[in-house]
């Protein structure tokens, strides 16, 4: 039987993957919500491409979720996607985590126990490694 064991080094690459990737989220959905871009969307496809390429934090995003994407690239290398892609469930946590904290946003107890499920879930398809 093949060893399943995760290496330490590549816990940490999936940690550091998948925090990027939240924090892209968070930056993505801040550039989408800044006043410029909220009413270039209320204009033709030509405003919208004009007010979304023109948003810093569009395209700060775009550059962390790539970033994050190469990492993943790196953990994929190293490990099966069976093993790897339940690890993706704690961008959900980090990225709800980060909505909270940094964007304000609210956390319904439906959402909190809907993210311990995807935990469990993690918690679960891990074990068998």
């Amino acid at each position: 039987m093949k060893d399943m064991t995760i290496p330490w080094t590549v816990l940490v690459l999936i940690f550091i993957s998948v925090t990027i990737s939240a924090v892209a989220q968070v930056t993505l959905k801040q550039g989408m919500s800044s006043p410029a871009v909220q009413q270039g969307l209320n204009g033709g496809w030509l405003e919208i491409v004009i007010a979304v390429a023109s948003s810093l934090y569009v395209w700060l995003g775009l550059i962390l979720y790539a970033l994050g994407a190469v990492l993943w690239l790196g953990v994929l290398a190293r490990i099966d996607v069976s093993i790897a892609y339940p690890f993706v469930g704690l961008g959900f946590i980090l990225t709800a985590l980060f909505g909270v904290f940094l964007l304000g946003e609210a956390f319904s107890v439906i959402r909190f126990v809907g993210t311990c499920l995807v935990v469990l879930g993690i918690i679960l398809v891990t074990q068998g490694c």
